[in-house]
C-alpha cells in the first residue's frame, strides 16, 4: 500500500477529501497527470491490475479528443464546452482550439473540486477559457452559468464535450434526455462529441476491472455500439461514425490499437 502523505498542496481547496479517491484523479493518474492524491494512486493501480488496457485505453480517449477538436475547428467552430472534463492535462481541449484559432473560446465543466480548483489556476491568466464546477445533470445550471454566459453565444455553432462521461449516467436516468437537454439549445452546424466505455458488443458480465472501478469510485456503464450511436440522435455523424476511440481518424504517425475499449463519434447538427 502506498504511504499515505498527508501534505495538502496549495492547489486542493482545504474542503476536500483527499483520502477519499477521486473519478478526475484517477483519470489524471492514468493519463500521465501529475494532480492527484496516494489513494489515488492506489486505487488506480489496484484496477489497473485487473485490466492492464485501461491506463492506453484513457490516454487513447485523450488523444482523440485533441483529434476531434482540430478536426472541428478546421471547420470552423469555435466554441467548446466540454462537461466533465477533469483534471486538465498537456494538450487539453484549449490547448488545441487555440492553436488553431486564437479567437477560440472554451468552457470547461467537472463536479470535482480539485479539478475546477486546479483549472482555475491553470487559466488564470486566460481569458479565452474558463472552467466552473458543475453537475451534468443540472443542464440549465451549466447553460446558464456566469461563465458560459460569458464565453459562449449559443446563437453560432458550438462543440459540446461529453468524453467518458455518459458511462457514468445509468439506463434509468435516461441518458438521451439528458444529452438532449444541452444539444437542443445550439445552433445548426454545432457538434457533439462522445467516447464511452464499450465496444461493438458489450459481454452480457461487465469486466473485473469496470466491476473493481464501478465499487470503488463510481458505477461505469458498458454499452455498445448501436447504444452509442443513439445518443447522438438528429445529429449527422461524421465519419467513420462510432468506432474504436484509437481507430477514430488516426493521425498517419499513430499505431492504433483496435481492442482497446472505448467507443467515440462526432456529429453535426444539421440545418432546421
Amino acid at each position: 500500500m502506498e504511504h499515505q502523505d498527508t501534505q495538502r498542496p496549495s492547489w486542493a481547496p482545504p474542503e476536500v477529501d483527499i483520502d477519499t479517491p477521486s473519478i478526475a484523479r484517477v483519470y489524471d493518474f492514468w493519463i500521465g497527470g501529475t494532480h492527484n492524491f496516494p489513494v489515488d494512486r492506489e486505487l488506480a493501480r489496484t484496477v489497473a491490475a485487473g485490466n492492464p488496457d485501461l491506463p492506453a485505453t484513457l490516454r487513447a480517449n485523450r488523444a482523440f479528443l485533441r483529434r476531434a477538436v482540430r478536426e472541428l475547428s478546421a471547420l470552423g467552430i469555435r466554441q467548446f464546452l466540454d462537461i466533465g472534463s477533469g483534471i486538465p492535462a498537456e494538450g487539453n481541449v484549449h490547448d488545441v482550439a487555440l492553436a488553431a484559432h486564437p479567437d477560440s473560446k472554451v468552457v470547461y465543466v467537472d463536479i470535482d473540486p480539485v479539478a475546477v480548483a486546479h483549472g482555475r489556476a491553470l487559466l488564470a491568466d486566460e481569458p479565452r477559457a474558463a472552467v466552473f464546477q458543475g453537475d451534468l445533470y443540472k443542464s440549465h445550471e451549466i447553460l446558464d452559468a456566469e461563465e458560459t454566459r460569458r464565453l459562449i453565444d449559443f446563437d453560432r455553432p458550438v462543440a459540446l464535450i461529453l468524453a467518458a462521461v455518459l458511462h457514468f449516467v445509468p439506463d434509468d436516468d435516461e441518458p438521451l434526455a439528458l444529452v438532449r437537454r444541452y444539444t437542443e439549445r445550439l445552433a445548426p452546424g454545432s457538434a457533439l462529441v462522445i467516447s464511452h466505455a464499450g465496444a461493438e458488443e458489450v459481454p452480457r458480465t461487465a469486466p473485473e476491472a469496470a466491476e473493481q472501478y464501478r465499487g470503488a469510485v463510481s458505477r461505469v456503464i458498458w454499452r455498445d455500439n448501436r447504444e452509442l450511436t443513439a445518443l447522438f440522435e438528429d445529429f449527422e455523424l461524421v465519419e467513420p461514425g462510432v468506432v474504436r476511440a484509437p481507430l477514430w481518424r488516426p493521425e498517419p504517425a499513430e499505431t492504433p490499437d483496435p481492442a482497446l475499449a472505448m467507443l467515440a463519434g462526432v456529429a453535426l447538427k444539421p440545418a432546421g
